[in-house]
């Protein structure tokens, strides 16, 4: 503990990646929400602060990371906290580097036998020309950078031309991209929280606006952008079983403190993993505390619940 009787936390918020505003927003909330009698509370960006934290170190007992996408959310960070000797929220080193890459992440699920759609890796050749990937996927193919957070840099493509364009545009955001069959449905999204012992949360279903084919950085972050119905409505089997599998994603990834697993629900009622965070949106509106909310934990409680996993550890 720190010389004062609150528990000082160091705010992790800002970074270098494409997602600084999300974070700046995020830590906004966080900070209104956070219980000033339990918490002392010091800012530090990233960016800018890393000498300033390490002077700090001592003084400081534990950290809560609300940075998104490279240089935050990838173990990098992690890794520094964890040479100062501070603890902090969520997954440490691999797991975050496991669940950043998109490529391995897949991998690891289908290890270990959870639903996912097939894909293939880009190469730089199939911006000029993508017949290799049509003869190996179908379309529609989503095509994604491996390392981005928020949708940065994801598109869908419906003919050659647009597979070719949208390869061009996921080059532009990372230097390993994704090709991945497009998975009709609904989107639905499972929080999952704890260490040892881990809470599945309520379903969320994320419907985009009329304007917006997938659930992009527009649809995430506009307003009418999405609307989200939360407890998803779906059967309970259903509900039971994308519950599982988050946890199971979660536990592949080597994951701790908490995740939210992104899936798509087909008209035939199965599930297919698309992605895990590992520091999901932390805006009081955001889908984990929504879920979180929901399953009786308001915002300020689960900020408390994620510090106290954080001195756990």
């Amino acid at each position: 503990m720190g010389k004062n009787k609150k528990i000082v936390v160091a705010l992790l918020a800002g970074g270098r990646s494409g997602e600084r505003d999300v974070s700046l927003a995020g830590a906004a909330g966080f900070e209104e929400a956070i219980d000033r009698n339990l918490f002392e509370l010091r800012r530090y960006d990233p960016r800018e602060d890393l000498q300033l934290l390490a002077r700090d170190a001592g003084e400081i007992d534990v950290a809560f990371i609300l940075l998104h996408g490279t240089y935050g959310e990838d173990g990098t960070v992690q890794g520094y906290l964890d040479l100062l000797d501070i603890p902090y929220q969520g997954s440490g080193v691999l797991g975050s580097a496991l669940a950043m890459d998109k490529n391995m992440a897949k991998k690891l699920y289908q290890l270990a036998g959870l639903p996912v759609a097939k894909w293939e890796m880009a190469r730089t050749e199939d911006k000029d020309d993508p017949s290799r990937l049509l003869e190996l996927l179908d379309l529609p193919l989503v095509i994604k950078p491996i390392r981005e957070g928020s949708s940065l840099g994801m598109s869908i493509a419906h003919d050659r031309q647009q597979l070719a364009e949208g390869v061009a545009l996921a080059y532009r955001h990372d230097s390993a991209v994704m090709v991945e069959q497009f998975v009709a449905g609904r989107e639905i999204t499972v929080g999952v929280i704890g260490n040892e012992e881990l809470l599945a949360l309520p379903l969320i279903e994320i419907i985009p606006g009329e304007a917006f084919e997938f659930f992009d950085y527009s649809a995430k972050y506009d307003e009418d952008g999405a609307r989200e119905v939360c407890p998803a409505q779906v059967d309970a089997a259903i509900a039971a079983r994308a519950q599982e599998l988050a946890v199971a994603a979660h536990q592949v990834l080597q994951l701790r403190g908490y995740s939210r697993t992104d899936m798509m629900l087909t008209p035939a009622g199965e599930l297919c993993i698309l992605e895990t965070n590992t520091i999901p949106g932390m805006t009081p509106t955001s889908l984990l505390p929504q879920a979180a909310a929901e399953a009786g934990l308001n915002f300020q409680a689960l900020i408390s619940r994620l510090l106290k996993l954080a001195l756990e550890e």
